[in-house]
């Protein structure tokens, strides 16, 4: 039997990683009772995906920013600068209802030397200074600024906190932290209370209390900080963050398709070793480039922004369209992952949802009925929002045929390719902007958040959105987290082609046991005497599966993310807790990580998402880097888990029947 390896509940993906991106959530009823926010889960929970899950970094200098700048009744949220801080207060302002309110944006420039510039670095390599951008606002208004830092990705990192945390303890023997009046901005509107309720996604009921600063500062949690410490450095933190300018335009590159050379390291079973060399190589003079990988000509490393997070990449992207192309709705195509369809919501005039994917005649008849086909009239819709391949069914887009739509009526398209990911589909050929979170597959290390944005350099909307963007844009990626995306996503492309290879073989063995294949099998054979406990299995090779290899890369294959559904909610749950791999939100990782998506990002709206063909009880899992007889083994194990369960229930089912007939 192969290992059991799910981390303890409540524990960091994998355990003891400081920064981790996903957390142990090893039996259904984890999941069920986070999302209904049980104590018993509540209480042991260290961390969560950072979007979600506000890291306890990131909530110990919001208290210190609370206790210094705010009242008794005030909370905060913590960004890296201004713009977001104002977004923040603009949304809380606009969503709520008429009531009085106050939300202040404070600058809080730490900086222990008054000397210093920001851009110093001290003796040790560190930045010498920090720049907060805290937005305050009344705590009943909590839930509002949680739903933009989740929705929006743009709050500061949970490094950039413990930085700013190391400059305030050596700014309290300095005394010399610097806010002027001109820093405090108030806004004042009518704006009422909203209702309190829970963030659905990942996480719990009410939300998470700023514990007392004593607290935050005792002595188990400063023993914790020396291990962090070491886990960081070992990793990072031995390169100066003047490479930071080096690792970001490697990044840039990477993404681009433009590294014709890379410093990677072998691919192994359990993942992959950082490179001996902390030389970064492809962002400096002396990195070979070549024609870029993406399928356009001319891309260049210019036309790709770095940002925080995936979503904050989304996000950036629909508000450029506001301001370039005009305040019109965006059409969200195919069931898409959860904060994008909130997005194109809750900005702007909102959006039309095509949840299935495949409703072109319902689409091409809005284009028409708004502006027929007249080139000078006002676009009918602003862009189309689509993702490849879709998260969590798995399902491609028809790329080109949305592409005649686009140009016909004068639309922009986005694709969201953080599931399908560069090295398998070529989707920048028929977009105008390309979104990818490289948390995801692009890092593998669960150790690091960030978004990536490209624009199309051949795109109709080029000459307006690229000046636009380089005036909006602002570089607040924090350099330790880059130096980290740029190390991990080195290998890359080799990463990827091992997982494909992995995912492949796990789906082919689970469609073989499917609903559909042994119903074809028993009408040559006869039925099993084996109880058929997988429905469905949604993976690319057999979903949509001639559009997906439309736009298949050469020497590629279907990516590492699969979801199944099954015939009875008793199997789906036997199935999920009988998997001996990692079990927590996110995908891409270098270990096999699974969730019940639907339960996850859907709890409150089950039905909704049923009519899309969302099973509440799918379970997707995103295969990584192990070895294939310890990933066929986890998934016998857990498929002979849900054959005992179905015969326990059918057993219990024939016993009750019988029992009802005996006179």
């Amino acid at each position: 039997m192969p290992s059991v390896v799910a981390s303890p509940l409540g524990s960091p993906v994998p355990s003891g990683l400081p920064h981790a991106v996903s957390v142990s959530l090893p039996t259904w009823q984890d999941n069920v009772d986070y999302e209904e926010g049980a104590k018993r889960v509540v209480d042991v929970m260290k961390t969560g995906y950072p979007r979600f899950f506000i890291h306890k970094s990131i909530l110990k200098l919001a208290t210190i920013c609370e206790q210094k700048f705010g009242s008794t009744e005030e909370k905060c949220m913590l960004f890296p600068s201004s713009k977001y801080a104002s977004a923040c207060r603009d949304f809380i302002v606009r969503m709520a209802s008429p009531s009085t309110s106050c939300v202040r944006i404070v600058q809080f420039f730490i900086c222990p030397d008054e000397s210093d510039s920001p851009a110093a670095v001290d003796s040790r390599g560190h930045m010498s200074s920090g720049d907060l951008h805290i937005a305050l606002f009344h705590s009943s208004y909590w839930p509002l600024a949680k739903a933009f830092w989740q929705h929006t990705g743009t709050g500061i990192s949970s490094r950039y906190a413990e930085h700013c945390l190391r400059l305030l303890a050596d700014t309290r023997k300095n005394s010399n932290s610097h806010i002027s009046s001109a820093d405090v901005d108030s806004f004042t509107t009518s704006p009422q209370p909203p209702k309190r309720g829970r963030n659905r996604h990942y996480h719990p009921k009410g939300h998470t209390k700023s514990p007392s600063l004593v607290a935050l500062m005792n002595e188990e949690e400063n023993e914790e900080r020396a291990t962090n410490k070491y886990l960081e450095e070992r990793y990072a933190r031995n390169l100066h963050p003047n490479a930071a300018a080096d690792a970001k335009r490697a990044l840039r590159r990477r993404i681009a398709g433009v590294l014709v050379r890379e410093d990677t390291c072998p691919v192994k079973a359990n993942g992959c070793s950082p490179p001996t060399s902390p030389k970064i190589s492809g962002g400096t003079d002396r990195a070979v480039l070549g024609p870029s990988t993406r399928g356009v000509p001319n891309i260049t490393q210019d036309d790709v922004f770095l940002f925080q997070a995936g979503m904050c990449a989304i996000w950036h992207t629909h508000q450029l369209f506001l301001k370039v192309l005009g305040n019109g709705k965006s059409v969200c195509w195919g069931f898409p992952y959860v904060d994008t369809l909130k997005v194109l919501q809750k900005w702007g005039p909102g959006c039309h949802f095509f949840g299935h994917g495949n409703e072109f005649d319902e689409l091409e008849a809005l284009l028409q009925s708004t502006n027929g086909e007249n080139p000078s009239a006002e676009p009918p819709i602003l862009a189309l929002f689509c993702e490849v391949t879709s998260n969590p069914l798995l399902r491609t887009p028809d790329l080109q045929r949305l592409r005649v739509l686009a140009d016909k009526y004068h639309f922009a398209i986005v694709v969201d390719e953080t599931v399908g990911n560069f090295a398998n589909v070529e989707v920048l050929p028929y977009s105008d902007v390309v979104c990818s979170s490289l948390t995801k597959i692009f890092s593998g290390e669960t150790n690091v958040m960030g978004g990536g944005m490209i624009l199309n350099p051949q795109g109709q909307f080029y000459p307006k959105l690229k000046p636009a963007l380089e005036e909006m844009y602002e570089d607040v990626y924090w350099d330790e987290d880059a130096l980290f995306l740029e190390r991990n996503s080195r290998d890359f492309q080799q990463r990827v082609h091992a997982i494909n290879k992995n995912a492949e073989l796990i789906c082919d063995l689970l469609h073989s046991r499917s609903e559909e294949a042994l119903a074809a099998q028993a009408q040559t054979n006869g039925a099993s005497a084996t109880p058929v406990v997988v429905k469905k299995v949604y993976y690319p090779k057999f979903i949509t599966t001639d559009i997906y290899n439309s736009i298949r890369t050469p020497e590629s294959g279907y990516g590492g993310l699969f979801s199944l559904t099954f015939t009875s909610e008793t199997a789906a749950k036997a199935f999920f807790d009988g998997l001996g791999c990692e079990k927590g939100p996110s995908l891409g990782t270098n270990f096999t990580l699974a969730c019940p998506f639907v339960i996850l990002a859907h709890y409150t709206e089950l039905e909704w998402a049923k009519q899309f063909g969302v099973d509440p009880y799918l379970v997707r899992v995103s295969v990584g880097l192990e070895s294939p007889e310890v990933l066929v083994g986890w998934i016998e194990t857990a498929l002979k888990n849900a054959e005992n369960a179905a015969r326990a229930e059918l057993a219990e089912h024939v016993e009750h029947i019988d029992g009802t007939n005996v006179v």
